[in-house]
């Protein structure tokens, strides 16, 4: 079965980096685009990043631009989000989601574009 299992998040202070990551299981990881979506406490989810299949197109809410950086590995079926400056309104859930088909890319996702997602991992950004 699809499984997504995100990990890195913390507590990290204002200005301060984090690295998450997703593995990901029971697909061929390499055909799908991928993912992040972020939601702060009772707030609506968050749309973070999404990277293409190969890896060759990538996309970012303005919010994070020019501070996180998403890639994939995959050989090793792993999906990473670096966080770096990170400031309190980073704060949230991080969700890794799966695109529903193969080759499928949308720069700018909604959430109908997903079919799986992960359980999530927590970051918090305080001093």
């Amino acid at each position: 079965q699809v499984q997504l299992v995100e990990s890195g998040g913390g507590l990290v202070q204002p200005g301060g980096s984090l690295r998450l990551s997703c593995a990901a299981s029971g697909f061929a990881f390499s055909t799908y685009s991928t993912s992040w979506v972020r939601q702060a406490p009772g707030k609506a989810l968050e749309w973070v990043s999404a990277i293409s299949s190969d890896g060759s197109s990538t996309n970012y809410a303005d919010s994070v631009k020019g501070r996180f950086t998403i890639s994939r590995d995959n050989a090793k079926k792993t999906l990473s989000l670096q966080m770096n400056s990170l400031k309190p309104d980073d704060t949230g859930v991080y969700y890794c989601a799966k695109f529903s088909h193969p080759r499928q890319w949308n720069r700018n996702p909604t959430h109908s574009d997903y079919d799986y997602w992960g359980q999530g991992t927590q970051v918090t950004v305080s001093s």
